[in-house]
């Protein structure tokens, strides 16, 4: 058996050669790398400035600004739109969640719900049992207690349902619904009807890219 090769894998076969090569490599550093280094840092300057490695609401800051750069980069990417909307979507409610907790926004989301914290300037009084001391004088009333409470619950619970909620986008659908619907459909819907689009909500972060 004859085989041949086109013109195109030998000129295929000179670039990856010359790609290996020391020199380009050092070319392709100074004319890709370095400028790319030097535009990340540009890009990620807040989150280097306020970077410790104490706290994971860094790290939270750092994949919140990796996202926005993607989301805002998704919108002129190659992907079909249908796909691509739905990937952006999920891209933009992580971020907000991200936001939130980097902002601790939930007293401020449950309040919008169930109405503001009551709060007193703070005063102090004498402790008459012990001379020298003193005590935070408590004015709330057993009422003002319940809500504030009640607001206190529930940004514990938004908190704890966004924490949630933000994995789920970035672990993806389970493909076994996939499967149980191809199943649901008959031989013309699977032709006629986009089964995948149609089951496919744009969440997993590693189907994000373009």
């Amino acid at each position: 058996m004859k085989i041949e090769f086109a013109d195109s894998f030998g000129d295929s076969l000179k670039t990856l050669i010359r790609h290996d090569s020391w020199w380009y490599k050092t070319y392709s550093t100074i004319r890709y790398d370095i400028p790319s280094f030097l535009k990340n840092i540009y890009r990620f300057r807040k989150m280097l400035w306020n970077h410790r490695w104490w706290d994971y609401r860094y790290t939270l800051e750092a994949l919140q600004t990796s996202l926005e750069i993607m989301e805002k980069k998704m919108h002129d990417g190659m992907e079909v739109r249908e796909s691509r909307d739905k990937k952006i979507a999920k891209m933009q409610r992580a971020i907000q969640i991200l936001k939130n907790i980097n902002d601790d926004n939930y007293i401020e989301m449950a309040e919008s719900e169930l109405g503001s914290l009551i709060r007193y300037d703070w005063e102090f009084e004498e402790c008459k049992d012990r001379p020298g001391s003193s005590r935070l004088i408590d004015k709330e009333s057993p009422a003002e207690k319940r809500h504030n409470r009640k607001v206190f619950n529930r940004a514990r619970k938004l908190e704890s349902m966004e924490w949630k909620e933000l994995w789920k986008i970035f672990e993806g659908q389970d493909i076994r619904g996939y499967k149980k619907l191809t199943k649901s459909k008959s031989a013309e819907e699977m032709i006629k009807t986009d089964v995948w689009n149609e089951w496919f909500d744009g969440s997993d972060m590693r189907g994000w890219w373009d």
